[in-house]
């Protein structure tokens, strides 16, 4: 018997280690059988990095909504005195909002700051949000199909495991297929049409931008624009490769008699992440050269490389919750509501986590813009928030996989949009706070809008640059790259650091504090938001990790240490809270969206169940006066709150929630949130950031190493009590697979480099090790 026992643990542990297999399909594809109507709620996405996409699948037309990441209205050109947000002279007034703060004079403390400490827009028709500009559509390419009307057999699909997307039925007899997907290399999105019997096409390309010029030579379309707000240059081209006889007229390229229709189609702009200017690239000589690489290409070459390059990156984490194909043949709409009336249903589950992975390859990779509020989708050009991008948690939320995933390059545009931001953002710490350093706000555009923004509470958020740091540090704890730590992190980190340095101030207990400060989007003005503490020491603690890990700056960490240590430290309150303000003035019976007093729990680690018990159990306290409902992203949050307290139970109910079907489109800040038919998370409206947030908060329920410590099954549910996961990254670069039964490990693996030594937890006992020669350790 033990004999049979070892052989089968032994058979698993192989299957376990296998890289790059292929997998099947069937238990991650999204699929329906209707064409979408609705762009937010029902079409679905993909990309190449630098563009995305939606299609409709309609029978006789597809409509391909598309955005190309760096179209922006608003920004220098858009108005002649645009200043990156900056209030001239606000610094003079700081002494006496901090004066009147201290004199519990809050109102006027307040209004004074209302008046000197917002940033400035310069109204313009036609945006909410004047000369800061929003993320513009670049429209949409719509492709007429002449076919029978009688359609059958449809199916709308997007494979995960591969990265496609299909459309297929039946009409007339005759078989139509399409295929979508983004090839990041060759920087083209590529549209395949296929019918087994001749057919015609056509195409037209559709904008809400101004036509520069168009034309249609050798079978390539080109179209140049500019949107009109601040004459952002840009333009957009197709490739059309046939069997069929292509022809242009009036703006529609006609494709006759054609068994096969290929559409390769790119686009670029202007724009260049550069401060003040942020003009300058050659976009027409950009495309030239994506299409002369195109032409000389096959198609066949082209997918191949594609393919390789896709799975490469999504095939490194496979994850089962148990019973993954038992409901694959229900449609995933009718899943999705189904799943919120008590089906059991973890396969959806599984393929919501992989979601968010196939979405962040699809929008964001190495030498692209990060993703926006939208990913990379957007069909507006005057979109919810901008489509911009959110420091007060949602661009930090958006990139909280990244690591964990085993999507290390993915994080990579962040950093890079990081690095931009430090000299504009160095002028706004000077302008309002007369401080070194830089900083970043609530909303930023990509034209160098670090001030505050135009209204308070909600615009002010200085410790926006800080937490972005966080995400650097965590760049490192997972890879271990000294070199990226050295020539691109702790550069940025430290300037950072700089502000923190010089804004805090001293209080009447001796603690140094945050003042003024707003607690993101709630309550009022402060003497010291928590969340300011919090995050100014948790800058400052990994810039003196990072001066030990690179040994440097031996005075700047001694100053760091000290102030560090003399930061106000997390408060609990008269009702056992953790305290939202220095001020104990939390309401008990408020149910806002934001918890951001407990970042010290996640994504900080100055609260952990372990080292701090009194503080996670007012966290917990927090929590549940807050409550289960919010919007997207909140809800996301709270599932990976309750993963750190160790309650799996709760943070898998939380995740439930976000599971929640809608198709509301509106603007619930309290009861809102949930999915849309395509899985996209509703704020509502649409943003990814509950997406992202809700798939860290699965890995976070099965893997945790914030402390120090592999802890495998941190915060298992009840419901995924078999399982297994293979490819997640802990702390220390090292990569962890997992299979248990009836809640219990069963057998796992630590895959390293040879000779490093950590620590895992498993069943509450910490057992340190060393990997071997072989660089991995089994355990069971």
């Amino acid at each position: 018997m033990k004999q049979v026992l070892f052989t089968c643990l032994f058979m698993l542990f192989t299957i376990i280690q296998m890289k790059g297999t292929e997998k099947e399909g069937d238990n991650l594809e999204l699929w329906y059988t209707e064409p979408a109507q609705n762009w937010m709620t029902e079409a679905l996405p993909f990309g190449n990095g630098y563009m995305g996409a939606m299609f409709f699948g309609g029978f006789d037309t597809e409509q391909i909504q598309f955005t190309e990441e760096s179209l922006w209205s608003g920004g220098p050109g858009s108005h002649p005195k645009y200043n990156y947000g900056n209030q001239k002279g606000a610094s003079e007034y700081l002494p006496e909002i901090r004066n009147l703060l201290r004199q519990g004079q809050n109102r006027d403390a307040h209004r004074l700051a209302s008046k000197h400490l917002t940033g400035v827009i310069h109204e313009k028709e036609g945006c909410d949000f004047g000369d800061y500009g929003a993320q513009q559509t670049m429209g949409d390419v719509f492709v007429k199909v002449k076919q029978s009307d009688r359609v059958r057999d449809y199916s709308r699909t997007l494979d995960l495991s591969t990265g496609l997307a299909h459309v297929n039925y039946l009409a007339g007899g005759v078989k139509h297929e399409r295929t979508f997907f983004g090839s990041y290399q060759d920087k083209v999105l590529v549209y395949r049409f296929k019918c087994d019997s001749k057919t015609d096409y056509a195409i037209e390309y559709v904008n809400p931008h101004k036509k520069y010029k168009e034309e249609f030579a050798g079978n390539i379309f080109r179209y140049q624009g500019v949107v009109t707000d601040n004459n952002m240059s840009f333009e957009t081209c197709m490739v059309i490769d046939t069997d069929g006889e292509a022809a242009y007229d009036e703006g529609v390229i006609s494709v006759k008699n054609a068994r096969e229709l290929i559409i390769y189609h790119t686009a670029a702009t202007d724009y260049i992440m550069e401060y003040p200017h942020y003009k300058g690239n050659d976009f027409v000589s950009q495309n030239t050269a994506v299409v002369k690489s195109i032409i000389s290409k096959s198609y066949n070459s082209i997918f191949d490389a594609y393919l390789k390059d896709y799975q490469s990156l999504f095939n490194r984490v496979e994850i089962e919750l148990g019973g993954e194909r038992e409901r694959n043949s229900v449609p995933t709409d009718k899943r999705l509501i189904e799943y919120n009336q008590g089906v059991n249903d973890p396969g959806l589950e599984s393929l919501y986590f992989q979601y968010s992975r196939y979405l962040m390859i699809n929008a964001s990779r190495p030498g692209t813009m990060p993703l926006n509020l939208q990913g990379k989708w957007n069909n507006s050009t005057n979109p919810p928030w901008a489509c911009d991008y959110h420091m007060n948690i949602n661009q930090q939320m958006l990139y909280w996989p990244a690591e964990v995933t085993n999507l290390s390059e993915c994080h990579l545009p962040l950093f890079t949009y990081m690095e931009s931001l430090v000299e504009p953002g160095k002028v706004t710490a000077q302008n309002y706070f007369n401080a070194r350093g830089w900083v970043v706000n609530t909303m930023n555009n990509q034209f160098g809008y670090t001030a505050q923004g135009w209204g308070l509470p909600w615009g002010f958020f200085p410790a926006g640059a800080a937490w972005l740091c966080q995400h650097i540090w965590e760049h490192f704890e997972f890879t271990q790259d000294k070199v990226f730590l050295k020539e691109v992190g702790y550069p940025i980190m430290k300037e950072a650091a700089l502000f923190w340095m010089d804004y805090l101030v001293e209080d009447n207990d001796g603690n140094l504090v945050s003042m003024p400060s707003y607690s993101p989007e709630h309550g009022g003005i402060s003497t010291g938001a928590s969340m300011d503490h919090q995050i100014a020491w948790d800058l400052l603690n990994n810039c003196v990790l990072a001066c030990e890990q690179l040994n440097v700056d031996a005075n700047f960490m001694k100053e760091a240490i000290g102030i560090r240590d003399r930061i106000c430290p997390p408060q609990i309150g008269k009702w056992n809270q953790l305290q939202e303000w220095k001020e104990d003035v939390d309401d008990p019976n408020s149910k806002h969206r934001h918890v951001s007093h407990l970042y010290a729990l996640h994504p900080g680690k100055q609260i952990t169940v372990e080292d701090t018990p009194r503080l996670a159990e007012a966290a917990k306290v927090s929590l549940n006066a807050r409550g289960d409902n919010g919007t997207g992203w909140s809800l996301a949050w709270k599932v990976n709150f309750w993963a750190r307290l160790k309650d799996g139970e709760r943070a898998y109910l939380l995740f439930r929630r976000l599971l929640k079907p809608t198709q509301d489109e509106g603007y619930d800040m309290l009861s809102g949130g949930g999915s849309y038919p395509n899985l996209l998370c509703a704020h509502p409206p649409f943003q990814l950031d509950g997406n992202m947030g809700g798939c860290a908060g699965i890995a976070e329920m099965l893997l945790q190493s914030h402390t120090g410590v592999i802890e495998l099954l941190p915060a298992l549910p009840q419901n995924w009590r078999n399982g297994s996961i293979k490819g997640l990254k802990a702390r220390g670069n090292y990569v962890v697979d997992i299979k248990w039964q009836n809640g219990q490990v069963v057998i796992a693996m630590i895959s390293g480099q040879p000779g490093q030594v950590g620590k895992y937890m498993l069943n509450g006992e910490v057992v340190a090790f060393e990997l071997p020669d072989e660089g991995y350790i089994r355990i069971q």
